[in-house]
């Protein structure tokens, strides 16, 4: 089965992938949808199944971060829903595919750390010499490793693309002390993931995060380290210089990069080869890095 929407009471939100409720006393529903997106356009055919893997993985992430920072997890639906009355009328399909959250203040910036060159930092460095903006060392190559993580923020389009953010900006959102913050944050959860993740395998290239408040305290809200928001490396294969083995996207932006799309709506439609191929790499990474199998898949 395929959920490319959900038709819940109290809508709060529909993003690109995920579709927000409100369940009351300040909780949300925030279901990730097959819908998947590339070059900020959500594609017109999605990955059967793909929200079910989207939801545990974030919320294996959110556990295994909350040392470094708070975050906004309750618990998955499904596994709330008996002692939870406000869940009683989500279908089981839907269920599966959804957090329970605490609602928060979002903060309207794509925090992005990036410990690896590749995708629109390759592409900018190989124009300009840059990463975002920020001064780069002369000579990588494509897919080499950072001397160390970069935080790259860039703004949070509803529509169109994401912008880079430079320092300046950033602080001019949110203040000096919380523009640090947030990159501090950011790059400590990345560096903690990336190791967890060369341990079985996976390198992580680079991840984006989101982050909110809640009773003046800064936590991490929406989805965090799932292939939709990082590059997956397959780690044994790893060779600078080219483009990666991967268990995340990629495999769905070279395919388009191939067809001759100009990354304008409308996007042309994946074929079945493509799904059943992207949803293989996406269990694959959820296994390595869980150590657990989805049986719903």
């Amino acid at each position: 089965m395929t959920i490319l929407r959900t038709d819940l009471p109290n809508l709060v939100h529909r993003g690109k992938v995920r579709d927000t409720y409100d369940l009351g006393d300040g909780l949300l529903l925030m279901v990730a949808t097959d819908r998947i997106s590339a070059f900020d356009v959500v594609l017109p055919n999605g990955v059967p199944n793909k929200g079910i893997l989207l939801a545990r993985m974030g919320a294996f992430w959110f556990g295994q971060t909350a040392h470094i920072v708070a975050n906004h997890l309750v618990g998955l639906a499904d596994e709330l829903v008996d002692n939870m009355p406000q869940l009683a009328e989500v279908p089981p399909d839907i269920a599966r595919r959804a957090m329970v959250v605490k609602r928060a203040q979002r903060i309207d910036i794509e925090c992005i750390v990036r410990g690896y060159i590749a995708g629109s930092a390759w592409a900018e460095y190989s124009a300009q010499g840059t990463i975002s903006g920020q001064a780069a060392p002369s000579g990588l190559r494509e897919g080499e490793v950072l001397s160390e993580p970069l935080f790259t923020p860039t703004t949070k389009a509803e529509e169109g693309h994401d912008e880079n953010m430079s320092h300046d900006e950033v602080v001019a959102m949110v203040g000096e002390e919380q523009a640090q913050e947030l990159a501090e944050k950011s790059i400590t959860v990345y560096t903690f993931a990336r190791q967890f993740a060369q341990e079985r395998g996976i390198i992580i290239a680079d991840t984006k995060m989101e982050f909110g408040m809640l009773d003046g305290d800064l936590i991490l809200i929406d989805e965090l380290l799932t292939p939709d928001s990082s590059r997956f490396w397959e780690a044994a294969s790893y060779s600078p210089g080219r483009s990666q083995p991967n268990y995340d996207k990629q495999f769905v932006r070279d395919w388009l990069t191939q067809s001759g799309w100009n990354r304008e709506p409308p996007a042309p439609e994946l074929p079945l080869d493509i799904v059943e191929k992207t949803s293989l790499r996406y269990q694959e990474a959820y296994r390595r890095l869980t150590g657990d199998e989805l049986s719903t898949l």
